[in-house]
């Protein structure tokens, strides 16, 4: 665990938020760090906690925005992405630049291709999962030499992610890959 991710411990559990609950680097609830199934039990968790007022103003402000109006499979399309909506997002679109990444790229497709996943770390509305990727890509630097690295590359950090989630793990196998994100499956369904 990162000092980062133990602060962060720290101070949730010092906090006493709802499981699930992601504070941002500034202390308060972040949104786009939490998934929204997380946000609907902070109206049940609100009115049987024992927080400070600010902490209750906060949460019961958060609460009321989203507690409401739940969905069992995520928010309902008009509310802002939270971070499972926001990273499939974020994966699709990788995935999908990376298997139409050219075979023998320029050099400026290589170096807008870095500039895409440089910019991550520092732009992502997570700050959580920024700070990961970029630990990550300190770590393992991407492979933009040609398709099939980059997105054997982008599989890899994807695996990480997957990981640390408790998600299975993708095949990163090129065949795999290109039916995944390029092709579609043998048996024509997507055709």
């Amino acid at each position: 665990m990162t000092d980062a991710q133990q602060s962060q411990s720290q101070t949730q559990a010092s906090r006493k938020i709802p499981p699930g609950l992601v504070l941002g680097p500034d202390g308060k609830p972040c949104r786009v760090c939490t998934a929204f199934r997380h946000w609907n039990p902070m109206k049940a968790y609100k009115s049987n906690s024992s927080k400070s007022s600010n902490d209750d103003a906060t949460l019961a402000a958060m609460a009321g925005a989203m507690g409401t109006l739940a969905q069992p499979n995520g928010p309902p399309p008009d509310c802002p992405p939270d971070k499972d909506q926001l990273g499939r997002s974020t994966w699709t679109f990788l995935h999908a630049t990376a298997a139409y990444y050219p075979d023998q790229p320029t050099s400026t497709h290589r170096k807008r291709m870095l500039g895409i996943l440089f910019a991550l770390p520092v732009l992502f509305p997570c700050s959580w999962c920024a700070m990961h990727f970029g630990e990550e890509i300190q770590r393992s630097p991407p492979d933009v030499s040609n398709r099939e690295n980059l997105s054997r590359w982008l599989c890899q950090q994807h695996n990480i992610v997957n990981e640390r989630l408790g998600k299975p793990l993708f095949d990163c196998s090129i065949k795999s890959l290109d039916e995944r994100w390029k092709d579609g499956p043998s048996d024509g369904r997507c055709d």
